[in-house]
């Protein structure tokens, strides 16, 4: 990926962040109850579970929002078909909507809603449609993967949607998409932008990331609600910790003390929950500690459905501080 790439993803991150405030809160709240009452729905009659159909449905909106600023992610569905795939590759209607006639030449598209009509346009059709392919692989929760597989044909699309879906379970909507600033605000801390600088330990690179710099053991809190993805030692980040909230945005923390009780791969971290604490571990083997002053490296990376990348996480670092500020002020 270009620089240029690279930044355009740093900005485009900021947008997402912040695209909550461009829509009334009612609004928001209407849209997610219509989703999940779509995702019941089409759950019953498929025995797909929901929380896997709202996985897919999120993923979708990520990938959509990331490829094209201009693409609405406020749609109540947005898993797509192309239409040939829709009304099946030898039909020679381009607009056919009968479900039979779609099944004679090949095409996926069904009746969701039960008006005898299989349209493309149509969410309730869509997502039935979605959901009777990934039935196909049958019952339970390895056959779900199975028939996700057989969709996506990319291992980290399923993993996503798992932990999407597990967010969508065990998480309040209204929670699911608040941030926090990694370090307490009390405490002493300072930062600037240091995303593209040059590395040499370990070979030329660039630093992926943003470093905070902070007394040992000071807490280190997550950023977003999320799944804690990876947990243990890396000769590069030491003791650290990678969690992966709704809208796919992967959430790196690195170069810790220890990790806080209860932080473990699977378990859901909150905004603001200690995760961890600041230290100086890494370059070198398992246990290395102190080749460079304490800090907090934090990195936030993005996936497109094709690859994941590193974009620059200061500007959303200072988002979060000064929001952080203005409530404590409150």
């Amino acid at each position: 990926m270009t620089m240029l790439s690279r930044i355009f993803g740093c900005f485009f991150l900021v947008f997402l962040l912040l695209a909550g405030s461009a829509y009334g809160k009612n609004n928001i709240d209407q849209l997610a109850k219509d989703r999940k009452a779509l995702y019941l729905k089409t759950s019953a009659l498929t025995g797909v579970r929901w929380s896997v159909l709202a996985g897919c449905d999120q993923y979708a909106r990520n990938v959509s929002a990331l490829r094209s600023e201009k693409q609405k992610t406020n749609e109540l569905i947005n898993i797509k078909f192309s239409k040939r795939t829709w009304i099946g590759p030898l039909n020679p209607n381009p607009d056919d909507e009968n479900p039979d006639s779609i099944a004679l030449f090949g095409g996926i598209g069904r009746d969701g809603n039960g008006d005898g009509r299989a349209e493309l346009r149509n969410a309730e059709d869509r997502l039935y449609t979605f959901a009777e392919l990934i039935a196909q692989s049958g019952p339970g929760q390895q056959n779900t993967r199975i028939g996700l597989w057989s969709v996506y044909q990319r291992g980290k699309a399923v993993d996503l949607i798992e932990d999407f879906a597990r967010l969508y379970e065990k998480v309040d909507a209204e929670d699911l998409y608040k941030h926090a600033f990694p370090v307490p605000l009390q405490y002493n801390h300072d930062f600037t932008s240091t995303w593209g600088a040059r590395r040499g330990w370990g070979g030329r690179r660039i630093h992926e990331g943003t470093d905070i710099f902070a007394d040992y053991g000071t807490p280190v809190r997550a950023t977003a609600c999320g799944v804690v993805e990876m947990i243990g030692w890396n000769k590069y980040g030491g003791w650290r910790i990678g969690i992966r909230d709704i809208q796919g945005n992967y959430h790196y923390f690195a170069h810790l003390n220890g990790y806080a009780p209860g932080i473990h791969r699977n378990v859901i971290a909150k905004p603001g929950q200690v995760i961890g604490y600041v230290g100086s571990s890494g370059y070198g083997p398992k246990g290395t500690m102190g080749k460079f002053p304490p800090h907090l490296h934090y990195g936030l990376y993005r996936d497109n459905g094709r690859t994941e990348y590193s974009v620059d996480p200061y500007p959303a670092l200072r988002i979060w501080e000064r929001q952080e500020r203005q409530t404590n002020d409150h």
